[in-house]
């Protein structure tokens, strides 16, 4: 019993080509019951049969054939990507070495020189049938391992988003200020990656769709650090002190010790918090190295934290407070456009200036509700 048969399928069909009667009758007696036979008695009707709906498990192919040899069967079936996985085995008067070297350079798996050994050529037909089987139970295998893996990864990026949304949430209550904070700048840091992207600028190659897409992810958590800020003075109803203000700067160390003990906790160290952590802990830096907590400049600010420095200005200066009322648009375009080259990456910036009428959009579909 075939390893096809053995898995419950349908006997496999050979296709037995050769323009000579008494020769396929002897094939086909030879193959007997155990498989299922076709006949082709030229090349072409040899391809038609083939390249149908209904396409053989193996092919019998005879060389020395009229009008269409076996050889240029062979290299037609080798050279279609729908029958090229058909193995071939060819049967032939032709001894020469180079004959045979021939027909396995065109693709043949076997080549068997008449006259015919039945036992000789069951045993090869077996043979190759079988793995055939194993080739389209290893081709089944793989198709079911890919669904697997790709469920796994919508479980694992479920499961990122689910962790991501829980922190920042936990950050939003204490903070009544915030409102839709996080869901605007989360989309104003994806406009702003894709827009240099798109453009060619700076980082272009490292801002692709994974790259991209985990900049949206992590950026709510950028203010993650305010949940170690005391409520007198994150919930002041005011402008803070210097002294008051020391104290709020420390929300980006909380924000990545937090990140970093939840890192710690996963298999790898270059997880998808490592860019939370880079936001949270610098994206009040300054491109001219003026801001905190480190004092870094330049290039030494991670791109991400760049990002997500106008994105959070930007969406302060929109804003209502308490101590403020909120800054028009066109005005805060004014302020983030005159601090390229000082406050931020001046790159950055350009990216920013050509996509401002999206930031204007996403404001306004994520405004704050007014009682």
């Amino acid at each position: 019993m075939t390893q096809i048969e053995s898995a419950g399928a349908q006997k496999a069909t050979i296709l037995v080509v050769d323009d000579t009667p008494d020769n396929i009758t002897l094939l086909c007696s030879v193959l007997g019951d155990q498989y299922r036979n076709k006949v082709a008695t030229s090349g072409i009707k040899a391809l038609k049969i083939a390249k149908s709906d209904q396409p053989p498990d193996l092919i019998l192919l005879d060389i020395m054939m009229p009008d269409m040899d076996g050889y240029e069967v062979c290299g037609q079936l080798k050279a279609d990507p729908a029958t090229r996985h058909i193995p071939i085995i060819f049967l032939t008067a032709k001894t020469e070495e180079g004959d045979e070297t021939k027909g396995f350079e065109l693709g043949a798996v076997d080549y068997i020189t008449k006259p015919i050994v039945p036992s000789i050529l069951m045993a090869r037909v077996d043979t190759h049938i079988a793995l055939q089987g194993a080739r389209k139970f290893l081709e089944k295998q793989n198709v079911i391992l890919e669904e697997q893996v790709e469920e796994r990864t919508h479980r694992l990026a479920a499961l990122q988003d689910a962790i991501i949304i829980a922190m920042a949430s936990l950050a939003e209550t204490r903070d009544n200020d915030t409102g839709n904070h996080i869901r605007r700048t989360q989309h104003f840091i994806r406009e702003l990656a894709l827009c240099l992207r798109e453009r060619g600028m700076q980082h272009a190659q490292y801002l692709d769709d994974s790259v991209v897409s985990t900049l949206f992810k992590t950026a709510p958590l950028h203010d993650i650090g305010k949940v170690g800020v005391p409520d007198a003075i994150l919930l002041k109803p005011g402008r803070l002190t210097q002294e008051e203000f020391e104290v709020m700067k420390m929300h980006t160390v909380y924000g990545r010790d937090a990140i970093i003990a939840a890192e710690k906790t996963l298999d790898t160290p270059e997880s998808f918090l490592k860019m939370a952590m880079d936001i949270a802990y610098s994206h009040h830096e300054k491109w001219d190295g003026t801001g905190y907590p480190q004092g870094i400049a330049g290039e030494s600010i991670p791109l991400s934290a760049r990002l997500m420095a106008i994105a959070d200005v930007y969406d302060a200066l929109i804003a209502r407070r308490i101590y403020k009322e909120p800054m028009p648009h066109g005005e805060a375009v004014a302020v983030i456009e005159k601090g390229g080259g000082t406050h931020f990456d001046p790159e950055a910036v350009a990216a920013f200036s050509a996509i401002k009428d999206k930031f204007a959009a996403i404001a306004a579909q994520f405004a704050e509700d007014v009682a």
